[in-house]
């Protein structure tokens, strides 16, 4: 037996180093939301947002488990019902525009009593099943077309065209640059490459003339401005680049950091946890808890690279590649290198549907290593 595994059943083996950093940033990311949400309780507020962190724990602890049995189900049954699941997700998602709940103009979310979820964010996980059995089912290694590709575009840009009426910009980024990077693991062939290339640069404009909503243009305009509006849609931006500012080296300290606990920093707990981090514990800090993201990526890579077929190596790469984009998207816009769109941090930024979908996304992952 490996030193770095422990034995599970009939050969099997959990991969420690895999849970062990889910762990860690699991808890780090509720010590963190309780210091995003303590001003709210030494003013005491014990409503709203103050025991928000206690929330994120019970969800966490869905979410594990939903990830036990991601993981202990073989991968395979998962590959055989990946268009079902996939068509699923789909249905969810028109019911948003029949059952959808607003919140801040948008309609994301399905609620039902009390019970309110986000389908866009499972479906990332249901786009990833589905275009890996895609590439399972055609594993041909010659160079290929567009055309060849075709299914797998499609089977993202449905999900992505209904997310973007819903509207939901960060999510519908999401979801393509995940499938852009599982299909980075294909030969295409140079005429086809050159073709998307020459579509990146033509319907950007498209997207911004035609289907951008005047907020989410606002939120470029500032990035690309970051001086001009400052107390209107920069003021996010701006307020997280002070935080991140404020933490220095080493930190204010747990709970001191004076962007937060004065109540400048918005949406502190939800979009802008890593500036929370930062001011905190500083440079020394966001360091270590990057470098867990950074760990969790790479062994994406490696669990995949040992995978025995095309299914559970695609997985994996898209599981690694959604860690990856959640985490680059949501740090670089609280530094101010990205615009702000919305996207959460992994296991960090409050929100059920959105730690309960990735854990049972790094469930799948843990399912992969345990059986490659």
């Amino acid at each position: 037996m490996r030193g770095d595994r422990i034995g599970f059943r009939s050969g099997m083996q959990v991969d420690m180093p895999l849970l062990l950093c889910i762990v860690a940033i699991a808890t780090l990311g509720v010590v963190n939301l309780y210091s995003a949400t303590s001003v709210y309780i030494d003013a005491g507020k014990r409503a709203g947002l103050a025991d928000i962190y206690v929330s994120q724990v019970y969800w966490i602890v869905v979410g594990g488990l939903l990830a036990i049995a991601a993981a202990v189900i073989d991968y395979r049954h998962f590959e055989r019902l990946a268009y079902f699941v996939y068509a699923g997700g789909i249905v969810s998602l028109g019911l948003v525009f029949v059952l959808g709940a607003d919140i801040r103009g948008s309609s994301r979310w399905i609620q039902l009593g009390s019970f309110t979820f986000q389908p866009s964010e499972f479906m990332k996980i249901l786009v990833v099943l589905a275009v890996a059995k895609y590439l399972h089912d055609d594993a041909r290694t010659e160079p290929r077309t567009l055309f060849d590709l075709a299914p797998a575009l499609f089977l993202t840009g449905l999900p992505v065209a209904l997310v973007m009426a819903q509207p939901d910009l960060g999510t519908s980024l999401v979801i393509m640059l995940t499938v852009g990077t599982v299909l980075a693991m294909v030969k295409i062939r140079r005429r086809s490459l050159v073709t998307l290339a020459v579509l990146a640069v033509v319907v950007p404009p498209i997207f911004w003339r035609y289907l951008m909503k005047d907020y989410q243009k606002a939120r470029i305009t500032s990035f690309l401005d970051p001086e001009g509006d400052k107390t209107g849609a920069g003021w996010h931006a701006f307020q997280s680049k002070t935080a991140i500012g404020n933490g220095g080296l080493t930190g204010e300290g747990f709970m001191q950091g004076t962007q937060n606990q004065f109540g400048f920093l918005p949406d502190q707990h939800s979009d802008f946890p890593f500036a929370v981090f930062a001011e905190d514990w500083g440079f020394a800090g966001s360091a270590v808890l990057l470098g867990l993201y950074c760990f969790l990526c790479i062994w994406a890579v490696h669990v995949a690279s040992q995978s025995k077929d095309r299914f559970g190596a695609a997985v994996a790469v898209g599981i690694g590649a959604l860690v990856f984009w959640h985490t680059a998207f949501n740090v670089g816009m609280a530094m101010g290198i990205l615009p702000v769109v919305g996207i959460t941090l992994p296991l960090f930024s409050y929100g059920g549907s959105s730690v309960v979908t990735m854990l049972i996304g790094l469930g799948l992952l843990m399912n992969v290593s345990m059986r490659r």
